[in-house]
């Protein structure tokens, strides 16, 4: 009797490369991480390196977690900004109120998760989990914000993406290196948007609204940035590109970045599919039914991704800390660096194609 036709189950044999001196980091997760949530850090690592690279496609990231006062914003994120291999940022605001202590000349320090709180508190020491660093940082870094926003006025509402540039061209006016540990200063000198999608939950916005109280200060309007980051990703489409998701962690900045899509089909009524790329590093579960764990798959439902791309996605399940700097060696040694795209020196542009498309849908209106 013939057999059936049935798949190949031995295609690719389990050959492990031999870890030893002076092996590359392309080299031990090309060659070493063969199974489980390594694969998967492999998969993500040449998914990235690959399709979405070689496709030029615009790459919208988001950071969540205490990422910056770990260091991994100078190890990692500005490597990424400043390689243009990211095009535009979701953070929460903590990431990017801790961003400014560097410039300040105030460092973080390997502390331990099991610290006397009391004690720390006396000393003013301010701990987040197994890093230390001065309360002077905070207050210090409070005043700078408060004195940059009470001199410099806005003619009316603006954007987060614009609160964040104007600090990022202020960071690098005085204090001309501060693209190489700043992640805001990197983002401003490659016209790169960074957005928060809680402009009030962050110091940041704890500042801006005790200016507020003075009748001073700019008033920070979401609408702005759900329409900015929608525009990016709808110029990119129409202008024959695709886009893709990194996430880092999840949370709120994740939602924000992929409800584009939904935004640009559901609410503006324009003809869109998904995202064409989905990559997430997290260590949340998706039976909780939880945001952080929802899956690609899952967010095909929504529109966010584009069933037919749904292939080209990965979760990687663990640390960011951990996953990230692995990652980024990886772009870094893989992929060629490519020229900024420089969204928001062009966002006039981009923004205006959005609105030109939305009036003449049939769907305003409705």
């Amino acid at each position: 009797m013939k057999k059936k036709s049935e798949p190949s189950y031995y295609a690719k044999k389990i050959e492990p490369t031999v870890v030893g001196k002076g092996i590359s980091v392309p080299s031990l997760i090309d060659g070493c991480f063969t199974s489980f949530n390594a694969r998967n850090v492999r998969n993500a690592c040449q998914l990235f390196a690959g399709d979405i690279m070689k496709n030029n496609a615009t790459v919208g990231m988001s950071v969540s977690g205490a990422l910056t006062p770990a260091g991994l914003g100078r190890s990692c994120l500005i490597p990424l900004i400043k390689g243009g291999y990211v095009d535009w940022i979701i953070s929460t605001g903590a990431n990017l109120y801790h961003d400014l202590h560097s410039c300040l000349g105030y460092g973080m320090y390997e502390g331990s998760p099991a610290a006397d709180d009391c004690a720390l508190r006396e000393n003013e020491v301010v701990r987040i989990y197994d890093i230390y660093f001065k309360s002077d940082a905070l207050f210090d870094t409070d005043r700078f914000i408060r004195e940059l926003f009470r001199e410099h006025t806005f003619p009316g509402p603006v954007s987060s993406a614009e609160i964040h540039n104007v600090i990022g061209r202020y960071l690098l006016k005085k204090w001309p290196d501060s693209h190489e540990y700043s992640v805001l200063a990197a983002a401003a000198k490659m016209d790169l948007p960074v957005h928060t999608s809680s402009p009030g939950d962050s110091s940041i916005g704890m500042n801006l609204a005790g200016l507020a109280l003075e009748g001073k200060g700019p008033i920070i309007d979401p609408n702005l940035d759900v329409n900015l980051t929608a525009a990016w990703v709808y110029n990119a489409k129409k202008s024959g590109g695709r886009t893709a998701a990194l996430i880092l962690g999840g949370g709120s900045p994740k939602n924000f970045l992929l409800q584009t899509e939904p935004h640009i089909q559901e609410v503006l009524g324009l003809k869109e599919a998904g995202h064409d790329y989905f990559i997430q590093f997290t260590d949340a579960r998706a039976d909780t039914g939880g945001l952080s764990g929802a899956t690609p798959s899952e967010a095909v439902s929504w529109g966010k991704i584009d069933p037919a791309m749904l292939a080209h996605t990965q979760v990687c399940y663990g640390d960011v800390s951990v996953y990230l700097p692995l990652f980024t060696a990886y772009v870094a040694g893989q992929a060629k660096k490519r020229k900024p795209r420089r969204l928001w020196k062009n966002r006039r542009d981009i923004i205006e194609r959005l609105e030109k498309a939305y009036r003449r849908s049939a769907h305003r209106g409705k």
